[in-house]
Formats: structure tokens, C-alpha cells, sequence
């Protein structure tokens, strides 16, 4: 146990305005200007030194449009060690726009019917603790960094586009993003996005129906194929397991036309690599045989594509890897009992660790997320706080 350990309280009071003050500032996903700049702020007034502080240029890298790029903190060491990363993310589901929090005993929950945007601004306010406490304490520490992120909700974009040489290249990292404070995520499953564009013949639905080759019945019959055959939800084959989804359908203009353009987006998920090319591969089977069936007067198919893109691939690290036991010290340290898990989630940790930068993930508190039931537990908050105090040791 190190010379901060559970004997040092951290200022509590301070902990939780930071965090009623992140929860009040919106930022969904795609639009974290606001929050970006209230964390600039904040790390600029608990005496970080401006040079110390930059965005990088993630947002111009990123497909989707961005407001800002990543938020990165590199700070000197005051001892000898291995440079340590300590993240979160700065973006929220769009349903907790507009959010007011409001404490209610142990819970901070949104006053109207949003979400609340604990995911993961409880990460965000325990990085700032841990930033604060630094600073106010003088501690000694090893080089540290803190990355801020952009887009985590849609497919861990601002870690994707993240350079390593920009945060100092660490060689530790503890990412602070759902879950309990004593557990540490030490792996995740790995997911691709699908882009599903299906081709008929138009004709007029009403005079010569029988002419066209409805791209929304070649788009429904694939569906159908992949359902019956135990590839849509959640899928266990003896050969492997995972899950498949079809989010977003787009066809038509009109009731009167056959229908000959469809787009859909669809993702896949798995721990193992060599199953989650399988689950693309019987996608793409099953929209490229069912496109081509004959359908309508001329015995005429249609055509399918997938657009395939790896959002981020699985990781899994040992029990015994050392960012592993020094996320367990540090939760041991604040008096609890630290146990390991595996998310069937995506995680920043994702692609900080295939970028070089092995990360864990440490819990904030956070409940019930993307949905307007959600709540952050205030206690767990506040450990999560403590863990990153004793992370920047």
C-alpha cells in the first residue's frame, strides 16, 4: 500500500461538483466542444501548466463529423517509472441531451425523461479528481497522461484516431468507463460495422407490380435466412459465439413504386476474431444467394452488397499482466476487493491496447446506461475517484 492510500481522503465535496457540473454541460456524441473546453478549463485552474495541455487533431481524421479533437494532459514525472495513461470519454449518448441531474440520497438522477450521461462523464470527473488532487497535493509520481476522448459512442472513434507518440507513448493504461470500482475489465469482444446496400427494379406498384423486383422483400428474406439459421441476436455455434444486429433500415419514397434501393446498417460482435469473420461471412452469404432468387414476371433477381469495417478488434489480458495488478493494488488500496471481468462491449481499451498501450478498465458507478432510467451510484463515483488518485502514484 502506497503512502496515499485510504488514509489520505480526497475532498468529497469537491469530487461531486465536478461531477454535477460535467452532467449539466451537453455533449452528445459528435458535439463534446462544451465539455472539452470546461475540461481544458479545469485542468488550467487546478495550476497545469498551458504547455502541459492539447487537442490533437483526431476530428480531422475522424468520418463522422466532431466539434473538437481528443483532450490529452502529458505531465513530467517527479520519480522514475513507466509513463501511465489514465482515460475517459467525453462523449454521451444523444439521449441524455438536455439532462438535469438532481441528488437523491445516494443517486444522481436526471430530473426529466433523459438519460443521464454518467457514460461516462463519472469517468471524466474521476480523471479530473485524480488531476486535481495532484496538483493540490504535490505527490510524487511517474509520467503521466490523461486522454480525454471523443466519439466513444460511435464505434470508439477518437481512440481509434489517436496517436500513441502524442500521449507520450505510455506503457501502462487504466481506462475509467462503466462497471463497479473494484472491477478491472481486462478484456473486450471485437466488432464490425456492416453496410448493407440491396438493388432491385423499380415499377409501378399499382399498373405492373410484377415487373419490379422489390428490394425490401430480397432485404427481408436474407433477414429471415439469417434468423432461422441462428445468426441474428445472440448467436452460439459449437464452433463459437457471438452477436449480430441490424440497427438502421433505409428504402423507399414512395407506396406506389416497387422499391429497388435499400440500406441498412448491421454490426457483428465477438471475442474470438476468426468467429466474428465468420458472422460477417454468413451475412454476406445470405444477402448475395437470397438477392439473386428470381422474383417478379421476368424472373429477374437483384443485387447485394457489404461494406465491412473492423470498428475494433478483441483483446484479452493476463490476470498477471502488470496493468492488471496495478489496477487491483489500487482499488486494494482504497479498501476494497478488486476481481476481474471480460465485457461483451467495446471499450477505448479496445484500441489503446492494439495501439500498444495495454489498458484495463476500471468502473465509475454508472447504472441503467443509455436509457432514461439511468443513475450514478455517488459512493462507487467517489471510489472510482479514489482508484485514480492512487493510479497517478
Amino acid at each position: 500500500m502506497n503512502d496515499r492510500a485510504i488514509h489520505s481522503p480526497i475532498d468529497t465535496e469537491a469530487a461531486l461538483r465536478r461531477l454535477i457540473q460535467l452532467l449539466e454541460i451537453p455533449g452528445p456524441t459528435g458535439e463534446e466542444g462544451a465539455v472539452a473546453d470546461h475540461v481544458i478549463r479545469a485542468t488550467r485552474d487546478a495550476g497545469v501548466p498551458a504547455d502541459c495541455i492539447h487537442r490533437d487533431d483526431a476530428a480531422s481524421r475522424i468520418s463522422l463529423p466532431c466539434q473538437c479533437g481528443n483532450v490529452i494532459v502529458v505531465l513530467p514525472g517527479t520519480i522514475p517509472g513507466p509513463r501511465r495513461l489514465l482515460s475517459a470519454h467525453l462523449d454521451t449518448v444523444p439521449l441524455a441531451r438536455g439532462a438535469i441531474p438532481v441528488i437523491q440520497g445516494e443517486r444522481i438522477v436526471p430530473a426529466g425523461p433523459t438519460a443521464l450521461g454518467g457514460d461516462d462523464r463519472t469517468g471524466v470527473g474521476a480523471l479530473l479528481t485524480a488531476l486535481c488532487e495532484l496538483q493540490r497535493s504535490r505527490a510524487a509520481h511517474p509520467p503521466l497522461t490523461f486522454l480525454f476522448t471523443v466519439r466513444e459512442e460511435t464505434g470508439l472513434r477518437g481512440a481509434a484516431a489517436v496517436r500513441p507518440e502524442d500521449l507520450g507513448r505510455p506503457q501502462l493504461g487504466f481506462n475509467f468507463d462503466g462497471g463497479l470500482p473494484e472491477e478491472v475489465t481486462l478484456g473486450a469482444t471485437g466488432a464490425a460495422r456492416l453496410d448493407i446496400d440491396v438493388r432491385g427494379v423499380a415499377a409501378h406498384a399499382g399498373v405492373h407490380p410484377e415487373r419490379g423486383v422489390s428490394a425490401i422483400a430480397v432485404f427481408a428474406a436474407a433477414v429471415s435466412r439469417l434468423e432461422r439459421g441462428g445468426w441474428l441476436g445472440l448467436v452460439r455455434k459449437p464452433e463459437g459465439a457471438g452477436t449480430s444486429n441490424i440497427g438502421v433500415v433505409n428504402a423507399g419514397d414512395a407506396t406506389n413504386v416497387v422499391t429497388d434501393r435499400l440500406h441498412a446498417r448491421a454490426e457483428a460482435r465477438s471475442h474470438d476474431p476468426g468467429f466474428l469473420r465468420r458472422l460477417v461471412e454468413e451475412y454476406e452469404r445470405a444477402f448475395a444467394e437470397e438477392a439473386v432468387v428470381p422474383r417478379g414476371e421476368s424472373g429477374a433477381g437483384g443485387e447485394a452488397s457489404i461494406g465491412v469495417e473492423e470498428s475494433y478488434a478483441s483483446f484479452r489480458l493476463p490476470e498477471d499482466h502488470p496493468t492488471v495488478l496495478t489496477a487491483s493494488d489500487a482499488i486494494r488500496a482504497i479498501g476494497l476487493v478488486p476481481r476481474t471481468r471480460i465485457s461483451n462491449g467495446g471499450l477505448d481499451a479496445n484500441w489503446l491496447t492494439a495501439k500498444g498501450i495495454p489498458t484495463a478498465t476500471v468502473g465509475c458507478g454508472q447504472r441503467e446506461i443509455h436509457t432514461a432510467k439511468e443513475y450514478v451510484l455517488i459512493p462507487e463515483y467517489l471510489s472510482a475517484c479514489r482508484v485514480a488518485v492512487q493510479l497517478t502514484g
